[in-house]
């Protein structure tokens, strides 16, 4: 007799929005992406790599109101991340620099359509 109700079993066959079966594995993939985007100035710190900042300065210069702590540890979570590569040249002084790399390059394009869907819906 079909309820019209489905069984946990049922549930866990169907299929994603985008027609494809989600598994347990692929659910803590996009929850681990989704934690490193959504962290906070992690965004602003990739769109100030995007608009050409290289230097600690020129970063904090673009991701206006964030600590020098702060921006040092994220720095550090997105090298760890594989998002920016950190550049050490051995000159006195010595000489940092960063850049995105291309998974941070192609996050931060994968970010433009949720700021698109923030201003229709959450700016509205």
């Amino acid at each position: 007799m079909n309820t019209g109700v489905k069984s946990a079993a049922q549930t866990a066959d169907s299929t994603s929005l985008f027609g494809e079966h989600t598994d347990e594995a692929e659910c803590r993939r996009f929850q681990a992406a989704a934690e490193i985007a959504g962290r906070k100035w992690t965004a602003l710190i990739l769109l100030a790599g995007v608009r050409g900042a290289e230097r600690f300065s020129e970063y904090r210069a673009l991701a206006e109101g964030i600590s020098d702590r702060v921006l040092s540890v994220r720095l550090k979570e997105l090298e760890q991340e594989g998002l920016i590569l950190r550049e050490v040249t051995p000159t006195t002084p010595v000489q940092v620099r960063y850049r995105l790399t291309e998974a941070g390059s192609e996050l931060i394009e994968v970010l433009h359509p949720l700021v698109r869907w923030g201003s229709k819906w959450r700016d509205a």
